[in-house]
């Protein structure tokens, strides 16, 4: 089966799926719908069927799977028209701006047996894919602490991502993405408690900085902090495990690296060390050979992985990776952000 492609709404990430979704053999974009006149000129300068009426859109046959690239407020309404009309459909992150909206949805999916998925394709950045590659080696030992971090300058938001009533917002934007990345990296390990901040520094009414602490039984604890007004970076990664320290500086994951411990802490000895910071002993720097240093492993995939998958499991030999259970779950924690956010208080949950 070759997916043709039909693209509602051909804003900013209807346009780059339409650039980079073709790449993938057996994928074809064949057409778009927008509300926007200049949007739908684009399309049809681009070879694309441009329709101004979402009806007809939809009732086209040569459409087999859409993608619905909206603003946030109308995942949910144009997703289960979609999947209503036959179309087996991606939605655009966040899949909605409620558990109980993905329920919905979930539920007409089943209904109409027509596949149902999420342009969840951060799962595929090259930095996460070396994080989760030296943790699940056991490089590091075990995992106490993960710290994932993103920030910007540009500090504004534009268009309706400065709109709460549109479903904008750092949380409903990156946020799902890295957090996301845990409840993907731990699927069977339950989530205890979140603690979360939320704050408008430059963009009144929606969240442009959040920070957000999430509590794994067992552990680790994962920090995820971003914001779009940071005028110096911190590294994209940096993780703690009682064997190492992994860094990651940027999403290339080609910067950063990885010190392992070759020796015990009661084989160092008893020695007070004078540092900059004054006399001390547990806060001394070790000795090099106390250490091996390596190098980041390779990342091997790719965000049109995402399609690839997508074709195998419409042919019939792939199993979907980006499923709306998996994406249920990102979402309840999303849900439990913003209640800890309200409430100023950690949230005790069981996810």
């Amino acid at each position: 089966m070759t997916i043709r492609m039909g693209i509602l709404g051909f804003g900013g990430m209807g346009n780059w799926h339409f650039n980079h979704a073709p790449q993938v053999d057996g994928v074809q974009v064949v057409s778009a719908h927008d509300i926007d006149p200049a949007r739908l000129a684009a399309a049809r300068e681009n070879g694309l069927k441009a329709y101004e009426s979402r009806e007809e859109f939809l009732a086209d046959p040569d459409i087999n799977f859409v993608l619905v690239a909206t603003p946030n407020h109308l995942h949910k309404q144009f997703s289960i028209e979609a999947l209503r009309a036959g179309k087996h459909t991606m939605c655009e992150k966040p899949v909605t701006v409620s558990v109980a909206d993905l329920d919905e949805i979930i539920a007409v999916s089943k209904e109409t047996g027509r596949l149902f998925t999420v342009h969840q394709n951060r799962r595929w950045d090259r930095d996460y894919q070396v994080l989760c590659k030296v943790i699940r080696d056991g490089t590091l030992g075990k995992v106490y602490s993960i710290e994932s971090k993103v920030f910007g300058n540009n500090a504004k938001f534009h268009g309706w991502r400065a709109l709460p009533e549109y479903g904008g917002g750092m949380v409903l934007d990156w946020g799902v993405h890295l957090m996301d990345h845990f409840t993907f990296l731990y699927p069977d390990r339950k989530i205890k408690t979140v603690f979360a901040q939320l704050f408008s520094l430059a963009n009144p009414g929606v969240d442009d900085l959040f920070k957000v602490e999430i509590v794994f039984e067992g552990g680790p604890s994962v920090h995820v902090q971003v914001g779009t007004y940071g005028l110096r970076k911190p590294p994209r990664f940096f993780v703690l495990g009682d064997l190492g320290t992994l860094t990651i500086d940027d999403f290339t994951g080609e910067k950063g690296g990885i010190t392992v411990v070759k020796h015990t802490i009661d084989e160092l000895g008893n020695v007070i060390i004078t540092t900059t910071a004054g006399p001390t002993r547990t806060m001394a720097p070790w000795p090099d050979e106390c250490f091996d240093k390596l190098e980041l492993p390779p990342a091997t995939k790719s965000w049109t992985s995402l399609y690839e998958n997508l074709v195998g499991v419409l042919r019939g030999s792939a199993e979907l990776i980006v499923t709306p259970e998996s994406v249920r779950r990102t979402m309840r924690l999303i849900e439990a952000v913003f209640e800890s956010a309200r409430t100023g208080a950690s949230v005790a949950v069981d996810l």
